[in-house]
């Protein structure tokens, strides 16, 4: 009897996953026919269960079936079921018959499927062609599969567009392919296309596309989205809904979340691991853990999944209790022997400040994954034991554990933070042995570590050869070079970036500094302007950045305005303010901040600390200095470093107690440092003691006999006392030791353009006009009775030499390049490397005074605020 198929069987696939391609309907064309044959006939098995023989009846009728082909199709799918491709495929090609069954050719690029065999499957789809077999129906969805699990999508979208396809599980694939290689755009595309050709969507094609709309950030189509699957009756679909919470969850509405999980009528486990998952990777590991308290009380069976995901709650937030009890739960549950719960329970325990008890999960892991290394190697970081973290890598290479981009990261991060720059430099080593330097997490974690470690020339070299920057990449650099002293290099490359990558917030921290570092006013207001039209103001560590860099630009005014905008201020913003203060000599205003940091309630820390007690020591202010260092002791329990006795003993130095402070020296409990007794020479200068100076002295020259700072300090006192056979037998010292004098520089910038002075410097443009200058106005001087200090020359020569010396100093070029090149009233800034000298002192007030504008001084210790012929410092500094 035959029966004619009237129509090809509807082939519906609700699922991309894997195991849905298994079961599938050949599309019958309508010239076949279904023959029962008699009984004892030999029947042909397919895949799809179906007892018959399918040939075209015009051969039936014309001829008997031919036995060889039906043995060449029984026989490929025999080898397609052992899995045995290279049989399968050997007689596929050795077979001439274009009378090959669809189901044979179905059969054969599953298996190239299953073994990701990519060039098996373009011969199969080769011969396919060749034999003029049509591509479509379960065949063209074969191809398509085919293509993509072996990787190439290319070839699978072309077979894709060209067949007439309603079946919404190739529609799915397409899209979750497109997902993965991040080209989510592509798969918003097909989406669209499937609504324009009425393919309706079912629950995994909504999981799909709502990933590809939180990846980029489209939060309105979202939306959109959320509406239209609730029409189509998805409302329920556990999967939908769960993709839904992940989608606000992306972009940071955490209530919309929280409304779709409350709405759900029954909720999976998966939904309740979602919400916890979700809340923990938002930060918000108090909600995540409240979530998991929730499903106790109703009763909610917990998997290992639950288990996890609450772990990396309590690591989120400390709760070290809770995550001993789930380590006892999952212990009795038989979850301790799964790999990933033992690292999520080693991560836990490292995070919540528990080493030891992350060493012991780690010590008795039977099995170790490249996390299990590379967490243990984090927590070592993180408690501050670097070395401990390089020695457990080389430990993993030696039990053949291959790092991957995380472990190097982690392993780069310890060479960072220790400053090991040898270690580093092997790790590299390793990087480039094994093709990783491509990578763009490793390059970075590379140029951080170079930068904390101070060579930024390697760093540079590994920016350089970089294929692609990320924000983080020009961040790292600019952050490095504000950090290691090279401010130039930071701007330099800050205008580079501004042309090929959008700045952040983060950058603006970065940039900052540099700004700071040169006194450049004009470029942090240009910053300044780009953080507010970018909104980043609202940004604490930006706002803290900008407080600081119009401190150390000498605006006091408009740092003190910004810092009383910033409206929650944490310990850093107070700091910041009361080193400002304590920079421009305010130190009454320094402790009225300090002491209403405290009233407000947040704990003043070591560097604090240093900041007021510096306040106090610039401002003269002994009483109130002693008192704060014993608070610091007494009250908040800080053990004072060499900083804090360091900043004392400047205090008792710029008061004139300097026997008190040799003494206090002598009973430092710490070995003291060449900063402590040079701020005691400082004192020694200031009040003329050449004998106390002369035994500071050499203890300085002792820990430090390469500065020549102390040197012409000391010859600046024997300069004072008129002792020049000392100032001759010091210059001596100097010469046969080889040291050389850092040159005298001053810089100011005017219309953006910076100026840079040396001392006796007569390059200049404007040299001549500056000479001139000068010399009229310690004519003034002369005139008024305010002759030059000429012991600051440093030579034992006639005054009128003495004061041509003085003239060259790099500060007063400076300072009178600025008076006649600004417009009258308009405020001279200038920047010293060092320190200024008495005359420079005294020539500034006197300028200040006659050309009735302000003139900013910032040198290596301080601000001078000269005006009216008066400066900020009184005599401190």
């Amino acid at each position: 009897m035959l029966m004619v198929a009237k129509s090809s069987p509807n082939m519906l696939w609700d699922s991309p996953s894997y195991h849905d391609y298994k079961s599938y309907s050949v599309s019958i064309p309508k010239d076949f026919v279904f023959l029962r044959p008699p009984s004892g006939t030999f029947l042909l098995s397919s895949n799809s269960g179906c007892s018959c023989v399918i040939t075209q009846a015009s051969a039936l009728l014309a001829k008997p079936t031919s036995c060889e082909i039906i043995d060449d199709n029984a026989k490929i799918i025999k080898f397609c079921e052992m899995g045995n491709l290279k049989n399968a495929m050997e007689l596929l090609c050795g077979s001439r018959k274009p009378e090959l069954e669809l189901n044979t050719y179905c059969s054969i690029l599953e298996l190239c499927a299953q073994h990701k065999s990519l060039e098996d499957g373009r011969k199969v789809h080769s011969i396919i062609c060749s034999n003029g077999v049509e591509i479509a129906g379960a065949l063209g969805a074969k191809l398509v599969f085919m293509y993509l699990n072996c990787g190439d999508l290319r070839e699978g979208r072309q077979v894709f567009d060209k067949i007439l396809n309603d079946k919404v599980f190739l529609w799915n694939l397409m899209i979750s392919e497109y997902a993965k290689i991040r080209n989510f755009r592509e798969g918003i595309n097909l989406f669209k296309k499937m609504q324009e050709l009425g393919i309706q969507p079912n629950s995994y094609t909504f999981s799909g596309v709502l990933k590809c709309f939180a990846a980029i950030g489209n939060l309105e189509a979202g939306e959109k989205i959320h509406g239209y699957l609730y029409k189509l009756g998805f409302g329920s679909y556990n999967t939908v809904m769960n993709s839904l919470i992940a989608f606000y969850f992306k972009k940071r509405r955490v209530e919309r979340a929280r409304k779709v999980f409350d709405e759900l009528s029954d909720r999976d486990v998966i939904s309740w691991n979602s919400m916890m998952s979700a809340y923990s990777s938002n930060g918000l590991g108090e909600r995540g853990v409240e979530i998991f308290v929730q499903m106790l009380c109703l009763g909610i069976h917990m998997d290992l999944a639950t288990v996890v995901n609450v772990l990396v709650a309590c690591a989120g937030v400390g709760s070290l209790s809770l995550g001993r009890a789930l380590h006892a739960y999952a212990i009795k549950a038989s979850f301790d022997g799964e790999i990933m719960f033992c690292n999520t329970l080693l991560d836990m325990y490292s995070k919540c400040g528990d080493l030891r008890g992350a060493i012991q999960v780690f010590e008795r892991m039977s099995e170790r994954s490249v996390v299990s290394w590379t967490s243990m190697m984090a927590g070592y970081v993180r408690e501050g034991l670097s070395s401990e973290a390089i020695r457990l890598f080389h430990e993993m290479e030696r039990n053949g554990v291959s790092p991957d981009i995380f472990t190097v990261t982690s392993i780069l991060h310890a060479c960072a933070r220790s400053g090991s720059l040898d270690n580093g430099k092997d790790i590299h080593y390793y990087i480039r042995e094994n093709s990783m330097d491509s990578n763009l997490f490793v390059c970075n974690a590379l140029m951080d570590m170079y930068a904390k470690c101070g060579s930024m020339a390697d760093a540079n070299l590994v920016f350089s050869r970089m294929p692609v920057k990320d924000v983080i990449s020009w961040n790292t650099m600019i952050g490095g070079f504000s950090k290691n002293c090279l401010p130039n290099e930071a701007l330099k490359l800050f205008a580079e970036m501004q042309q090929k990558s959008k700045p952040d917030s983060v950058t603006a921290v970065c940039v900052l500094p540099a700004c700071a570092s040169l006194a450049a006013l004009g470029k942090g207001q240009e910053i300044h302007g780009y953080i507010i039209r970018n909104g980043y103001f609202s940004d604490q560590h930006v706002a803290n950045a900008l407080v600081d860099m119009y401190v150390k630009c000498g605006v006091l005014v408009l740092a003190q305005l910004l810092f009383d905008m910033i409206p929650v201020k944490d310990l850093i913003s107070w700091t910041v303010i009361i080193a400002g203060y304590g920079m421009h000599g305010f130190g009454s205003e320094a402790i009225a901040a300090f002491n209403e940091m405290r009233r407000v309630g947040i704990k003043p820390d070591k560097v604090s600390f240093i900041s007021i007690l510096y306040a106090c020591s610039h401002s003269g202010l002994l009483d109130e200095g002693w008192k704060l260092f014993n608070i610091m002791k007494n009250e908040y329990k800080i053990e004072p470093t060499l900083e804090h006795y360091s900043c004392m003993v400047d205090l008792l130095s710029r008061t004139g107690n300097l026997s008190k402070a040799y003494k206090f020296i002598k009973k430092i409990p710490i070995e003291p440092d060449a900063t402590i007794w040079g701020s005691l020479l400082c004192g020694c200068r200031i009040y003329h003691d050449v004998e106390l100076a002369e035994k500071v002295a050499e203890h300085v020259f002792e820990l430090e006999p390469e500065n020549t700072g102390y040197y012409v300090l000391l010859a600046n006192i024997y300069a004072e006392a008129e002792k020049w056979e000392e100032v001759k037998n010091l210059r001596q010292r100097i010469g046969r030791q080889g040291l050389k004098k850092n040159p005298g520089c001053s810089w100011m910038a005017i219309r953006g353009q910076l100026n840079i002075f040396v001392a006796n410097d007569s390059s200049h443009p404007q040299a001549k006009n500056i000479e001139s200058l000068l010399k009229r106005l310690r004519a003034k001087m002369n005139e008024e009775g305010l002759h030059p200090k000429t012991r600051y020359a440093l030579i034992n020569a006639d005054d009128m030499e003495k004061e041509i010396a003085l003239c060259g100093h790099s500060e007063k070029l400076a300072m009178a390049f600025g008076m006649l090149n600004l417009s009258p009233g308009q405020t001279i800034r200038v920047t010293k490397n060092l320190r200024v000298c008495g005359d420079c002192h005294e020539m500034a007030k006197f300028m200040s005074k006659t050309s009735r504008r302000e003139i900013v001084l910032r040198d290596s210790n301080r601000f001078h605020h000269f005006k009216d012929g008066n400066c900020s410092c009184r005599g401190f500094w």
